[in-house]
């Protein structure tokens, strides 16, 4: 991304909110993770390490923000065994994002599209959509997402007009 690109990407701040678990099992891991994203946050992802006496553990890692520290906050400290929290905020560059229905041979399929300034450059099925398509059907989900995408950039370009804008 050159210089004149990088100042077409939206930037705004969130926070990232992380504790080291290593006496919790996977399914309250999954569980917290469910109530996290209803809470509001914007992303949720764990990652294994190892802890100190070699024990194996986790680092549950959440992204949110700034007004949902709180709530986020409360789920993890009540839901886990954590004794406490790490927070920082961080700066993040995102994509201009708008959501459309591609026009497949499957039925419609919701596409994220992803802008840099007015410049498409990034075509994602929505996964739910190209699911519930690929059961209805009993058809491959990558089968589905392939079209997804093939019909998301053959589009009209007035379909990728960048109207709205949703951060993960």
């Amino acid at each position: 991304m050159d210089s004149t690109e990088s100042n077409l990407a939206e930037s705004d701040a969130v926070l990232r909110i992380e504790t080291n678990l290593d006496d919790v099992s996977p399914e309250v891991i999954g569980f917290v993770s469910e109530r996290l994203f209803a809470a509001g946050a914007l992303d949720v992802w764990h990652t294994p390490i190892q802890m100190k006496k070699h024990r194996p553990g986790t680092i549950l890692t959440v992204l949110c923000a700034p007004t949902q520290e709180t709530a986020i906050a409360q789920i993890i400290l009540s839901e886990t065994t954590a004794f406490g929290l790490r927070i920082e905020t961080v700066r993040r560059k995102t994509l201009r994002r708008q959501i459309i229905q591609a026009d497949t041979p499957f039925g419609p399929i919701a596409v994220k599209l992803g802008f840099l300034g007015e410049r498409l450059v990034q075509a994602s099925p929505e996964y739910e959509s190209c699911k519930a398509a690929a059961l209805r059907l009993n058809t491959p989900l990558r089968t589905i997402q392939d079209a997804a995408r093939a019909a998301a950039l053959e589009a009209e370009p007035s379909q990728h007009t960048p109207r709205s804008s949703t951060q993960p």
